[in-house]
């Protein structure tokens, strides 16, 4: 007992002074820690950063350029012996003439110097192949021209736009370029003359894809991106929104609903190629619908997006209050007014906002309509739900295959087009968001 006591007795704190130099270490080691977490994290984010610039900046550096198209003026005479020989000007007569050979005339006319097949032909090659349509367009919308001498604007080559942008040096050998010193001659006389100007490319936006990369353009693919995601925002939003209501104000809790909780989140892990092979087995094998077409992919891209919107959607749900529902039973609604009139309204906000993200991942998607056929080479716009379409992933992964060198740019600027339709549709979703949100 008395061991005890004198080891107790015996105890001596340690000094103040060593309790807080243990202290104040332990501190300098947690925040040493700390720092270098801190610095982990800024690390990261600017790292992350730096790569988003890069990405977005080579691809604005490689496409800004597509936004503006060399054309070149020609003088053009309407020769009735080439147009109409017979004089009925009739529509038919008027589509079959050689209008290509007006090109060369007006060319020629410019540059009489240029004798024999070869000479012509290279002359022509500064010149867009589209130039010939554009002056049967012009024929075509006013037959009076006939007989006439009128001045054109009409694309250039894209060699020469390619080499008078600057992605060719006009020093480089002559079998290093495909403009050769001749050409270049007669490039210069017409740039002497103010036959040539840079003007905006609505080529680029008016046209579909073309084999001549000056003529190939965003503008069907743009249009089959807008009505695919026109038909998988009216299936999928409704069926998401009224699926997300019923599994969490309606369903009871049981293994039936567990087991379809699960399949919506399997679903939406699952590879987005298995959709696009769902659609071409079940949509075009079984069902008979039309091949690469706005509807059958809009159909894909809806079973595609359901699980997005459910989820996004029963999250929205979950958000709101149980008072609000408490309340409005309360005061004697039912089951579906307290839901309509009183839950839907603070939920839509979010609801709105996974439906986007939805469709942002739905416009992004190449792989499911790429095995339903949109890959087609379309080159006129799709009018109609059922007309054969592409859409611009699938119209990127097209020009980023082309051995040409001018579709690098195109390339470029359909990601940069695709780009700024992602930024509208996430603006839409902010504003609605906005407009719908409620505070409570």
């Amino acid at each position: 007992m008395s061991n005890t006591s004198n080891g107790a007795s015996a105890y001596q704190p340690p000094p103040a002074d060593v309790t807080r130099a243990k202290v104040s270490a332990g501190l300098a080691r947690r925040y040493r820690a700390e720092a270098r977490f801190r610095a982990l994290g800024l690390s990261a984010t600017l790292l992350g950063i730096l790569f988003v610039i890069f990405l977005f900046g080579s691809v604005i550096w490689r496409g800004y350029s597509i936004f503006g198209q060399h054309q070149v003026r020609l003088d053009v005479f309407f020769d009735p012996e080439v147009i109409d020989p017979s004089g009925t000007h009739s529509r038919e007569a008027l589509l079959a003439a050689d209008y290509q050979a007006l090109v060369r005339a007006a060319l020629k006319s410019r540059f009489t110097e240029v004798e024999g097949r070869r000479q012509v032909r290279d002359l022509t090659a500064l010149v867009s192949t589209g130039a010939a349509a554009d002056v049967q367009d012009a024929v075509l919308a006013d037959p009076s021209l006939i007989g006439q001498r009128r001045s054109m604007w009409v694309l250039t080559s894209s060699n020469v736009d390619w080499l008078l942008k600057g992605k060719v040096a006009r020093s480089a050998p002559e079998n290093e370029r495909r403009i050769s010193d001749e050409q270049l001659g007669w490039l210069d006389a017409l740039i002497k003359d103010g036959r040539i100007e840079q003007r905006f490319n609505w080529t680029f936006f008016r046209h579909g894809d073309s084999r001549d990369p000056e003529l190939a353009g965003v503008g069907g693919a743009l249009a089959g991106s807008l009505l695919t995601l026109f038909v998988t925002l009216l299936l999928s939003f409704p069926v998401g929104v009224a699926a997300a209501i019923y599994l969490e104000e309606f369903a009871r809790q049981n293994r039936i609903t567990d087991l379809i909780e699960v399949n919506i989140n399997n679903l939406a892990a699952v590879p987005s190629i298995v959709f696009g092979l769902l659609g071409l087995s079940m949509f075009i094998g079984f069902f008979g619908m039309p091949r690469s077409a706005p509807l059958v992919g809009g159909v894909v891209l809806t079973l595609l997006t359901l699980p997005t919107i459910i989820i996004a959607s029963r999250a929205a749900l979950k958000a709101v209050p149980p008072s609000i529902r408490e309340a409005a039973l309360g005061m004697g609604a039912s089951r579906v007014q307290t839901v309509a009139h009183h839950v839907l309204p603070l939920a839509m906000p979010g609801m709105l906002t996974g439906a986007i993200i939805g469709m942002a991942r739905a416009l992004g998607e190449s792989a499911p309509l790429l095995m339903i056929g949109m890959v087609a080479f379309i080159v006129d716009i799709p009018q109609g739900l059922t007309d054969p379409s592409t859409v611009l992933p699938v119209q990127v992964f097209l020009w980023s295959d082309s051995p040409e060198r001018a579709f690098v740019e195109r390339t470029s600027g359909a990601i940069i087009v695709l780009l700024l339709f992602l930024i509208l549709m996430n603006a839409t979703a902010v504003v609605l968001r906005n407009r719908f949100e409620k505070r409570w």
